[in-house]
């Protein structure tokens, strides 16, 4: 018995002395490229895991589901925060949600990393355009033309950016510019025809507007702006059809039957006129114009209390939407409600609206 007790003990220190030595015969070079290996599986686990998640918030983004888009595009980033695809994609995502302030941080994030990528900077000024922080804008464009001098997209949202600032003219510079460089380019013709229309220029306007029309004929919103322009220059049954056939590309588009119903109105045809703006208010009943057009007709055939019923509405709908104020203090006039008469005029008056102004002055006490 005394005998084998060494043995055993003898077997267990060979096993150990073992293992121990194998650590031992390992050179620097190979524990280090131990590690490389282990710390390369590691990385390429995290890009397949970036990857798999850019793949999910491409998919999410495709099918407008923008919100879950940005989570997924953000684990991407978690995952490999060198993927500069996944910043650009959660930055635009950003934008279509209007969040433009995460937009910009985003698009910063990847700037600072590849300061060349011209896409980024042309979303960057998607996002400060979309903060009214028009400078910062103007320049992000400027810098997406300098990388990319072709970008017919860069060109048309300058063109938005001047229309906003009411600069029409160098909105129809950038816009003519984005038609050169993609001649199918249907939102560029309608802008440009619109700041052709805010200058007065109705010939040129709906030159424009047929054109981009002509491009995509499915774009009801631009049918509905040749409606407009063509009531503008009086011609009424010009107007009439365009409004018509915006409405069989869109039977849903509210805002044709409201101008459907104006034309009407205009032309003393006020039972089409009426049932043009109920059908506007059975498709959106939150849309005050269509309210409160219905206001003017029940005030023109004389039922004041229907009159101030939808006045109402309109006013309640949209509290910044002068004419409904001016409708109002009409129907209030005419129900013996003067003091609230000349409250309404003079808030259509401080909203701009000339015939409030006009009103309250010949009418209310300052």
């Amino acid at each position: 018995m005394h005998m084998k007790k060494p043995l055993i003990i003898a077997v267990f220190a060979s096993c150990f002395g073992s293992l121990f030595g194998q650590l031992d015969e390992m050179t620097p070079s190979e524990i280090r490229y131990r590690d490389s290996i282990k710390a390369l599986n590691l990385q390429n686990e995290a890009v397949a895991k970036s990857q798999e998640a850019y793949n999910k918030g491409i998919e999410l983004f495709s099918q407008k589901k923008y919100n879950e888009a940005i989570t997924s595009f953000s684990e991407s980033i978690r995952n490999d925060a060198n993927f500069t695809a996944a910043y650009y994609n959660k930055g635009v995502a950003e934008n279509e949600c209007e969040k433009f302030a995460d937009a910009a941080k985003t698009l910063n994030e990847l700037l600072t990393k590849d300061p060349n990528y011209s896409k980024a900077y042309f979303q960057r000024g998607r996002s400060y355009q979309g903060m009214n922080d028009y400078l910062k804008a103007e320049k992000d464009y400027d810098k997406a033309l300098q990388i990319d001098p072709k970008s017919s997209r860069a060109y048309y949202n300058y063109g938005t950016l001047k229309f906003m600032q009411k600069d029409y003219q160098g909105a129809i510079k950038h816009f003519t510019k984005a038609i050169e460089l993609d001649n199918n380019f249907a939102f560029a013709y309608n802008d440009r025809g619109s700041c052709y229309r805010m200058l007065n220029d109705y010939p040129k306007a709906i030159a424009d507007y047929e054109e981009a029309v002509k491009k995509n004929p499915k774009l009801a919103f631009v049918l509905n702006n040749i409606g407009t322009t063509k009531k503008k220059a009086k011609d009424f049954p010009g107007a009439m059809a365009a409004f018509n056939r915006a409405i069989s590309v869109d039977p849903q588009f509210f805002m044709a039957y409201n101008n459907r119903g104006v034309v009407q109105m205009e032309q003393n045809r006020l039972d089409d006129a009426k049932k043009d703006f109920e059908k506007a208010l059975e498709i959106n009943p939150k849309y005050a114009p269509a309210a409160s057009n219905l206001s003017g007709i029940y005030f023109k055939q004389k039922d004041y209390k229907k009159a101030l019923e939808f006045a109402n509405k309109a006013v309640s709908s949209d509290p910044n939407f002068g004419d409904a104020y001016v409708n109002r203090a009409n129907a209030r006039e005419m129900n013996r409600d003067l003091e609230g008469a000349c409250e309404d005029w003079h808030k259509a008056k401080e909203l701009g609206i000339e015939v409030g102004k006009n009103y309250y002055s010949a009418n209310c006490n300052e």
